[in-house]
């Protein structure tokens, strides 16, 4: 299924901020750069689940709130000393919307 599902405005994200979607199975945090790139990741820290959308934003990356783990935005993968992977999915913006594509 290659479906897109717009989310919000590009200007309802904060910059350097987040927005979370939830679905039945997933919560999913958009995050959106300071220069308006958008990025759509689980919103669980691969180290102990923590809530990345309520981490700091950083080029393309956050940091984790609960121990500093700094998340990849693009791949998920944790960077630095630290292994691990949360999921990404695929986020766009057309006419300052954004759209998420439905996984699966």
């Amino acid at each position: 299924m290659n479906d897109w599902t717009a989310i919000t405005k590009l200007n309802d994200i904060p910059k350097l901020g987040s927005r979370i979607v939830r679905t039945d199975s997933v919560d999913i945090a958009i995050f959106r750069t300071s220069d308006d790139q958008v990025f759509a990741i689980r919103d669980a820290c691969p180290h102990k689940n923590g809530p990345l959308s309520q981490g700091i934003v950083h080029g393309t990356s956050v940091t984790c709130p609960l121990h500093n783990w700094k998340i990849d935005l693009a791949s998920g993968e944790a960077l630095g000393a630290d292994s691990g992977c949360t999921n990404t999915y695929e986020a766009k913006i057309e006419n300052e919307t954004v759209y998420l594509r439905s996984p699966g």
